[in-house]
């Protein structure tokens, strides 16, 4: 059974999906530069500075360039040497390294730059007020990461077989799960060569540095407080989630309107 608020006040985990070879942009994109940090940094800083913890990054391709690259930041890489088999294993790799103290885990995509902290925050707040297994992240019609799994959903995260393991599991709980609502804007990410040079060329118009509240500052209304909605009203259906990453883990772009998890 999923805790109930009362017990909601431990500690929340993170598992950042970066395992990926990016074969659609031709080189590593974990390694690209957006606003003075990788793209990898970016994300995993990001997922600290949200106060969840641990954070686990989830590494494959280039594993040992992207464990430097953390080196001084407080986290967990994890390897994931089936990493070409798809995002189902880099999910299980994740999922499996929770520790026992974490009460959830927030499930985040390495390619996505204008996923903020607060945007994290938000949906452990939301958690920690509400019975839900499940608090997703809707982007108008559409359903994308960052999403948190109780930990009653864990073992179901870890058995599932077949394409889209997390998509079963919301498909099979979504009754359940309650939705945070962000900005449409926020959904961008970096798939292909022209997505990088877009977003890259937008965080060059803004203000905003390297650091944590300048990197939120530049991403319009994804700071603000969350609005929740019920699931079922987020505007596509949680179940029908695809599911998607960076690189060979990678499966239709949010843009298209198919959901990640």
């Amino acid at each position: 059974m999923p805790s109930q608020p009362s017990e909601r006040s431990g500690a929340v985990a993170g598992v950042v999906l970066a395992a990926g070879s990016s074969t659609r942009m031709g080189r590593n994109k974990l390694f690209f530069d957006l606003d003075g940090e990788t793209l990898l940094r970016r994300v995993v800083r990001r997922a600290i500075g949200a106060g969840l913890d641990p954070v686990i990054v989830v590494v494959g391709h280039e594993a040992e360039r992207a464990r430097a690259e953390l080196a001084a930041l407080p986290c967990m890489p994890v390897d994931n040497p089936d990493h070409a088999l798809g995002i189902n294993r880099s999910l299980r790799a994740g999922i499996s390294h929770v520790p026992e103290r974490a009460r959830a885990a927030v499930v985040m995509l390495a390619d996505m730059p204008f996923v903020t902290g607060p945007m994290v925050a938000g949906l452990v707040t939301r958690y920690r007020q509400s019975s839900a297994p499940l608090v997703i992240s809707a982007y108008g019609n559409v359903n994308a990461p960052p999403m948190l799994y109780d930990r009653a959903l864990f073992s179901e995260l870890r058995q599932m077989s077949g394409e889209g393991c997390g998509r079963q599991v919301v498909r099979r709980h979504r009754h359940e799960a309650v939705a945070v609502s962000w900005p449409e804007a926020a959904l961008q990410d970096i798939d292909v060569p022209e997505d990088y040079e877009r977003i890259k060329a937008k965080l060059g118009g803004c203000d905003a540095g390297s650091s944590g509240a300048a990197d939120d500052a530049a991403s319009p209304g994804v700071g603000d407080a969350p609005r929740t909605a019920a699931a079922d009203d987020a505007g596509q259906a949680v179940g029908d989630a695809e599911t998607r990453a960076g690189g060979d883990d990678a499966g239709p772009a949010p843009r298209s309107h198919h959901d990640a998890h």
